[in-house]
């Protein structure tokens, strides 16, 4: 298997996406010229704000699905290099009898401040 590569575009708006790719510069091209994702196509021109190496395509590509879920706040502290922050800003699971909800901790502190608010 060839190596691959998880990335991170910042696009012209401020949104992130997300990817992988066997050919790191080739993709990147592609997304700059409107031949990448539609997402990029409608948000050019894009930068290179991070990106993983790996020795296996699949590994970069188990990567991106994992990076994909992230906030928007979450990605930017992986690109910044703030590790420290990634654990704090996780989805946290609650479990209440007979109910299953996954609340990331920026919806959490929307619903405590809608709380406060009663």
């Amino acid at each position: 298997m060839s190596k691959g590569y998880m990335y991170i575009l910042e696009c012209a708006d401020g949104s992130y996406y997300t990817g992988s790719t066997k050919d790191l510069e080739k993709r990147f091209w592609e997304h700059q010229n409107s031949l990448g994702a539609n997402y990029t196509r409608k948000r050019l021109p894009v930068t290179l704000v991070y990106y993983e190496e790996y020795e296996r395509i699949d590994e970069a590509f188990y990567r991106e699905k994992q990076v994909q879920g992230w906030s928007h706040t979450k990605k930017k502290a992986l690109i910044e290099g703030k590790t420290g922050d990634l654990l704090p800003l996780a989805k946290k699971v609650f479990v209440r009898p007979g109910h299953l909800d996954t609340i990331s901790s920026e919806s959490l502190d929307d619903r405590e401040k809608e709380s406060k608010g009663r």
